[in-house]
């Protein structure tokens, strides 16, 4: 009797019961719709990175972050002023960028020097070969290395990635930048000319522009580069040789 009951109730209903199947899709296509759901809100996420990482190379910040606004918990915690950054030293740009975000942990200025272990793992190409004139010091704003080289030396990617800007602003000319795994973002500034365009997947090793002089904030022929991981403005050297 009870096995009867069983298979009324498992097997049986699969032939007999005109419901089941119809249960059994609704469900199947609940558990795709979730995932469909989830996977737009990552890759949405991801371009809004992407879009306010454009915005702040390119000088604009006035909007950045905008579309998160409705997200940011607004009874967030001041940031200590114990800050690595002495702000009265950065730049009228970074220091506006700093004023409007430093209070919320989507900020790009989050100076974090804890150890970053997905990085050191990773082999990166140099960019370029020449000497280090000015080294990466968050307490001065500067967020990079400034490399000298030879004239019309190509500089080559780090790492494969895809190029997410390349265009002119008025500080650092002609810049270029490229999303790379693991939410790594290579910056290469002051270019003579950019040979990749926005959305171009380039392997590492690839040359991608020419070094240069242009933009108002240079003194004369070099590359500055920077590295930003999960947001967070990283020493190039610590993981770049150049």
């Amino acid at each position: 009797m009870a096995l009867s009951l069983l298979l009324v109730k498992t097997l049986l209903a699969q032939w007999f019961d005109p419901r089941h199947a119809q249960i059994e899709a609704n469900k199947n296509l609940y558990e795709l719709t979730l995932k469909v759901d989830s996977l737009a809100q990552e890759v949405e996420e991801k371009d809004r990175f992407i879009r306010n990482f454009q915005r702040v190379l390119s000088g604009d910040t006035s909007q950045v972050y905008s579309d998160y606004a409705s997200s940011v918990n607004t009874n967030q915690e001041v940031v200590s002023s114990q800050t690595l950054t002495d702000v009265n030293k950065l730049s009228p740009i970074d220091s506006q960028f700093r004023q409007e975000f430093e209070q919320t942990d989507l900020s790009l200025l989050n100076l974090n020097n804890g150890a970053y272990t997905d990085l050191q793992e990773m082999f990166f190409f140099s960019p370029i070969s020449g000497f280090v004139s000015a080294s990466y010091n968050v307490k001065e704003g500067h967020f990079g290395v400034d490399v000298v080289a030879k004239k019309n030396e190509p500089v080559k990617s780090i790492a494969d990635g895809t190029v997410i800007m390349s265009s002119w602003t008025q500080d650092s000319g002609y810049v270029i930048a490229i999303q790379h795994r693991g939410n790594l973002i290579s910056v290469y500034k002051h270019n003579a000319e950019l040979l990749k365009k926005v959305g171009s997947f380039v392997n590492a090793g690839e040359i991608i522009s020419i070094i240069g002089n242009t933009g108002d904030l240079t003194d004369g022929p070099h590359l500055h580069f920077e590295l930003w991981n999960n947001g967070n403005s990283v020493n190039p050297e610590e993981f770049v040789t150049f």
